[in-house]
């Protein structure tokens, strides 16, 4: 092999050592981004359900609170209504 045949090859596997090395830095970043967006992104959705629970069971405790309220008042209607009846 002459010298500028050793020369072309070692240029030609720069070429393809290049050729390669580019796109894989580029998809090494964008995985790293989409990792990093992932990781933000299952905080989030901790955090909702957090919220989500809590916010369900303030609804739960106001309906409970509601229902007390509603047989109190049966109660108190069906004592008038046997007031009235017995007169």
């Amino acid at each position: 092999m002459s010298e500028w045949e050793v020369v072309g090859v070692i240029v030609a596997l720069l070429g393809l050592i290049a050729a390669i090395a580019g796109p894989l830095i580029k998809l090494n970043t964008s995985i790293t981004t989409l990792t990093v967006t992932l990781k933000g992104l299952n905080e989030d959705i901790s955090d909702l359900t957090i919220k989500n629970t809590k916010s369900h069971q303030r609804l739960w405790d106001h309906n409970e609170e509601q229902d007390k309220k509603l047989n109190d008042h049966e109660m108190r209607l069906t004592i008038v209504e046997k007031e009235v009846n017995h007169e």
